[in-house]
């Protein structure tokens, strides 16, 4: 479920003069019964409104005198959200006859034509106060106040996210929290602005406009949204036309290291941030250190704590970044096992993380490794980046619903994972830089996209290759010229150990044959290192204990502050 709540209007939305028809309530209780809240954010004063409308437990919250009031009617409690109306304004507003005029909680309101009246005795006595409309009336009330920080109140008392809500109106004083959810609908009689703004104009009025947006609730949840509002634009496809991951799909990101991947996932968060939906990335291999919008814990040195990740996790607009780099992969599967119950327990109630982001996931999600089957099931909104779908879980390939593949191995990327899931595709050639081929399961063909570049500057696997685990496959050999060594650097800083420890018939071995280089340019992906030490290999004038030198500061040079 994508939406959790339903936030409405009072007059002009749920009411039509001041009455809700009965077929309105009906639809308002299908709505809980599907395990929706529903929040009422009304102009009105709560005594008022208990006077015309007597069904306040069809409400989870109500959001009184344009965001000034909030009410539990399961508790029976009050909270005043802001200051009360100055005893000045009020006196000189009375003393200009201006009326009828309520005094509320915290709201002042009357009626036009005296806004004229209420704005010269604000003037006049100096106060910060802002006027707001609502087809004729005239409320004032502190600045910052209005149905949008109301509500927000209103969702952190229910711990709901304000992308997971969908709000409908009918006036002025709407557009704010309309604004603030992550669907906004205005029934037939709304004013044309406020219609003109909204994601979905409803064909009917009144009460009978919300049932009509309630049964489509029930229906289509994300989908009474329009793909460009609900979706994260990725790219283009050959025909120019914009291409976009639906909400809550399962993603898995494949192909060539070093082709890009994590790059494209640093868009996705961008794109996330710019949708004001919140992520969390379990990054193993430091890719995701100086990720913009989001907080870090772990590092290089320090394993994360999954308490600590948590409580982040439940604080919310925040975005959060798992270092594991510091943990076996023994250690990271077991602090993802340890982390999703909570975090899918977390989404279901809130909606947030609207997204989780598991780079290298082979890692957390091997192939053959048994207890995985229901991971990727508990989230329907993840994305698994790995070089090979044969390097994860068959089980968790057989979750993924969009494949999206770069470089050279792409199209067998598409294949394995169609392979997996019993489909049979064709897939276009290699992909060539900043290309992906995408595929939606089950769809008979895959398509070429060329993928947006993400704003922030990707650095790739600089805490990785460092002090972390390349693994056996990658780690370089110190062998000798007649193999009588056997010592392997397992990342940057081992190397550096090593290339002290070794003979300098070794070293100068390696360094002759540009093995260094090769090691440097393919494994680390480091082409300009790759450059300086076939330089240094050519300077046949240094001695072993000079190459070393300069191998070293070449290293640390660029490296030294993960080291």
């Amino acid at each position: 479920m994508h939406f959790l709540a339903l936030a409405t209007d009072y007059d002009g939305t749920l009411a039509h003069d001041g009455f809700v028809a009965p077929e309105t309530c009906e639809a308002l209780r299908r709505l809980k019964e599907s395990g929706r809240r529903i929040i009422l954010v009304t102009g009105r004063e709560l005594q008022p409104l208990k006077a015309a409308f007597a069904e306040f437990a069809l409400f989870d919250l109500i959001v009184a005198e344009n965001g000034a009031v909030l009410y539990d009617p399961g508790e029976g409690t009050e909270t005043t959200l802001a200051a009360p109306p100055p005893h000045a304004l009020i006196e000189r507003l009375l003393e200009r006859k201006v009326g009828p005029l309520s005094i509320g909680r915290a709201v002042l309101a009357t009626w036009e034509p005296h806004e004229r009246e209420v704005l010269a005795a604000i003037h006049e006595l100096g106060l910060e106060l802002q006027i707001t409309f609502n087809k004729g009336a005239v409320m004032v009330l502190p600045p910052g106040v209005n149905k949008a920080s109301g509500l927000k109140a209103a969702l952190r008392h229910l711990d709901i996210s304000a992308p997971n809500v969908v709000a409908v109106g009918d006036a002025e004083n709407d557009h704010a929290f309309l604004g603030a959810c992550g669907c906004s609908a205005a029934v037939a009689n709304a004013l044309p602005a406020l219609r003109n703004a909204a994601d979905i104009r409803l064909m009917r009025d009144h009460g009978a406009g919300v049932v009509e947006l309630i049964d489509a609730l029930l229906r289509e949840d994300a989908h009474i949204l329009p793909l460009a509002r609900r979706g994260l634009r990725i790219g283009s496809d050959e025909d120019g036309n914009d291409i976009y991951l639906e909400p809550d799909t399962r993603v898995l990101i494949g192909g060539d290291s070093g082709i890009g991947k994590s790059r494209f996932a640093k868009l996705l968060t961008e794109r996330m941030v710019d949708r004001g939906l919140e992520f969390c990335v379990i990054d193993p291999e430091g890719d995701y250190e100086d990720l913009a919008h989001a907080v870090q814990i772990g590092s290089r040195a320090e394993p994360p704590s999954p308490g600590e990740a948590l409580r982040l996790l439940h604080a919310a607009d925040l975005n959060v970044v798992v270092n594991a780099v510091a943990l076996s992969l023994a250690e990271r599967r077991q602090l993802f096992a340890d982390l999703l119950p909570s975090i899918t327990q977390l989404r279901n109630r809130t909606g947030r993380p609207h997204w989780v982001i598991i780079d290298e996931a082979h890692h957390i999600l091997p192939a053959g490794h048994e207890n995985v089957h229901k991971l990727p099931e508990s989230i329907p909104a993840i994305v698994m980046i790995t070089v090979s779908p044969r390097s994860l879980a068959r089980q968790a390939v057989a979750t993924a619903e969009t494949i999206l593949a770069f470089g050279k191995s792409a199209p067998e990327v598409i294949e394995i994972t169609a392979s997996i899931q019993g489909h049979d595709v064709s897939p276009p050639g290699a992909c060539a830089e900043n290309e992906a081929l995408g595929w939606f399961v089950g769809e008979p063909t895959p398509w070429r996209i060329k993928t947006d570049l993400p704003q922030q500057l990707h650095h790739r696997h600089s805490g990785k290759y460092a002090v972390g685990d390349v693994g056996p496959e990658h780690s370089f050999y110190f062998r000798g010229p007649t193999g009588s060594v056997f010592l392997s650097a397992r990342n940057l800083s081992n190397f550096l150990e090593l290339a002290y420890q070794v003979d300098d018939e070794t070293w100068e071995h390696h360094l002759r044959a540009g093995d260094y280089s090769a090691w440097f340019r393919d494994v680390i992906k480091d082409e300009a290192l790759a450059r300086e030490c076939e330089a240094i290999a050519f300077d046949r004038a240094l001695s072993p204990q000079e190459s070393r030198q300069r191998v070293r500061d070449a290293v640390r040079q660029r490296y030294v502050a993960t080291m």
